[in-house]
């Protein structure tokens, strides 16, 4: 290849779609893109030590940009500095990214000092002749702070625990072989996609790379760049605003070697093939009937999808139907739905002789949690469509909770991904072993996309199944499960994966390509599993938890109805950036009022 350090790439012609761009614009964007090519110089002369020092210099700046980070979020969501979900910004943009630094730091060191990022780490072997990686939690404040979850990631079939040590690191492994240059087209939701997304670049792929933002973090472009900084004066990071026409310009950019989106499917498809109406409709349909993509590069992608919470049913205390009631509220509601991972299907038992109570519990949960502004460009129209779809629903405030009864159609319940505070129930017959089964094969087949299913079940149901609830673990076919937990909890824990179950095309998508963060840089993967205690301190006492996991949390400061959530998250980000036992101690008695 040959390197852009000393030429200028080639202007791109824009796709037959693309909107206008400005002849200053597509200079502004081929400068970035030239920068960037002599940064890849400058990334493949970094030894794996320097390269460590130099993600320590961008935890600083991350650190230090925190405060602004979470609050110039919150503002741009419409919470102001009294909201209760304030919070959210702070643990799901700069502690996620804080806690991904700090893991990227200790594979680049073990690796520079000759040790595989695997060593200390468990690996066994899971159903169906996979390896598995026990990759949380892997440091002492995560163990106490955290206890009673615990995380895996699953190989592909055929992948041995041998071959999985001898893989680690990815690109890391050769650090002078550039991958070139990355577009990476941003989230527009949680703010630490982007920011995630550009180190998964650098590190798993020795790949420099374009962040172009989602015009809904404009706000946030001057806090990435202090916050990114060490990486932006190198040239090693780029940082654009730009709205469709900028994206159609870079996707067909000639001197970027790859393109990782997060969005949506039709996002992806019109990147891929063309837009699917106006007047290029019939050649994009005519590229797809002839397997001739319009982007001729490669491509990744986290896409969403509808994610199932299947509740198995069980002998469960009134204090357990509220406890998990709030939990999938939180699946649903944090950050208004608008998520990728939210919840948005509860699989239910009709056979369960406490399900009407549980739907009691649940409406109860679902109306009582803060109010706050469906913000996200496209929600309040996708809030119309449930309405249209379902009349009957309940309005429970600013939500729709849809309960699917008799003769009632649950296909574009399980088949539209809402993206807003919509939050469907559906049953399924059966109790035990013939229910789980059953709702695995729901989820499998009915609900549209692979990108994480959730799953609640009590310790004494669990040990019952015995053998039979990890056959049906390895039958749930996503690329993230969380037992007693939400798969978000999955995407903050940076040395988890988060993607798509294997197997989806650039002809049929799905949830996505590929994986990213992965801080243990390991290959082929096919998931990873979140494990979680069933029950919330003081009940996970052994003596009252019958058999279940031991945590030292009561309501998890990212539940919706977490009184104290706010103040406990700010507490938890500003403790990861700083250390100090002082303000740990005083966070975790306020975790303990939430």
């Amino acid at each position: 290849m040959t390197s852009a350090s000393t030429t200028t790439p080639a202007s791109p012609a824009p796709a037959d779609t693309a909107p206008a761009l400005s002849e200053g614009e597509q200079e502004r964007l081929d400068t970035a893109v030239s920068e960037l090519h002599t940064g890849t110089a400058v990334w493949a002369a970094l030894t794996l030590a320097q390269r460590a020092t130099l993600l320590r210099q961008v935890r600083t700046a991350v650190a230090a940009a925190a405060e602004d980070w979470a609050h110039t979020a919150a503002a741009s969501k419409g919470l102001d500095e009294r909201h209760p979900l304030r919070g959210e910004e702070w643990l799901s943009g700069p502690y996620s990214v804080l806690g991904a630094l700090d893991a990227y730091v200790e594979t680049l060191t073990r690796l520079a000092n000759g040790v595989n990022p695997l060593d200390g780490v468990r690996v066994d072997r899971a159903p169906g002749g996979r390896a598995r990686v026990h990759a949380f939690p892997l440091t002492g404040i995560d163990r106490f702070l955290l206890s009673g979850f615990t995380g895996e990631v699953w190989l592909e079939p055929g992948t041995t625990p041998g071959t999985a040590r001898a893989t680690a690191g990815l690109a890391q492994r050769t650090p002078t072989a550039s991958g070139g240059v990355g577009l990476v087209l941003g989230a527009g939701n949680v703010t630490s996609i982007p920011v995630l997304d550009v180190l998964y670049e650098l590190l798993a792929h020795n790949r420099t790379a374009l962040l172009k933002v989602n015009p809904t973090q404009d706000a946030l472009v001057p806090v990435y760049k202090r916050a990114l900084a060490p990486l932006i004066e190198p040239g090693l990071l780029r940082i654009v605003r730009g709205g469709p026409a900028a994206g159609a310009y870079l996707t067909q950019h000639p001197g970027l070697a790859h393109v990782h989106i997060t969005g949506s499917a039709a996002t992806f498809d019109t990147i891929v093939w063309g837009p699917s109406s106006g007047k290029a409709a019939a050649a994009t349909k005519r590229r797809r009937r002839e397997d001739r993509p319009l982007l001729k590069k490669p491509i990744t992608a986290e896409l969403g999808g509808v994610s199932p919470i299947i509740v198995v049913p069980g002998a469960w205390t009134a204090a357990d139907i509220a406890y998990q009631a709030e939990h999938i509220a939180t699946m649903r509601l944090q950050n208004c739905g608008h998520n990728c991972i939210a919840g948005q299907v509860v699989l239910l038992s009709s056979d369960w002789d406490q399900a009407d109570e549980f739907r009691a519990a649940l409406r109860r949960a679902y109306a009582k949690a803060p109010e706050r502004p469906i913000w996200y460009p496209g929600s309040p129209a996708r809030m119309q469509t449930a309405t249209d779809d379902y009349p009957d629903a309940l309005v429970l405030g600013d939500r729709l909770l849809v309960e699917i009864d008799g003769d009632d159609d649950p296909t574009a319940l399980e088949t539209t991904e809402y993206f807003a505070p919509v939050l469907g129930v559906v049953s399924l017959p059966g109790t035990g072993q013939e229910f789980l089964d059953a709702a695995v094969a729901h989820a499998n087949e009915k609900l549209q996309g692979t990108l994480g299913a959730n799953l609640l079940i009590d310790p004494a149901t669990e040990k019952a199944l015995g053998s039979g609830f990890e056959r049906a673990l390895t039958a749930l076919h996503y690329g993230s499960i969380a037992i007693n937990a939400w798969t978000a909890f999955g995407f903050i824990t940076p040395t988890l994966t988060w993607g798509a179950y294997p197997g989806g095309t650039i002809a049929d998508v799905g949830s996505g390509l590929g994986v990213v963060h992965n801080a243990l840089l390991l290959d082929r993967v096919e998931r990873s599993v979140l494990r979680g205690p069933f029950r919330p301190f003081p009940r996970s006492l052994p003596v009252a938890n019958g058999g279940g996991r031991l945590t030292i949390l009561p309501t998890p400061p990212w539940f919706v109805s977490a009184r104290t959530g706010a103040a406990v998250s700010e507490g938890l980000t500003r403790h990861r950036a700083t250390g100090g036992v002082r303000g740990l101690l005083r966070t975790l008695l306020l975790a303990l009022r939430a």
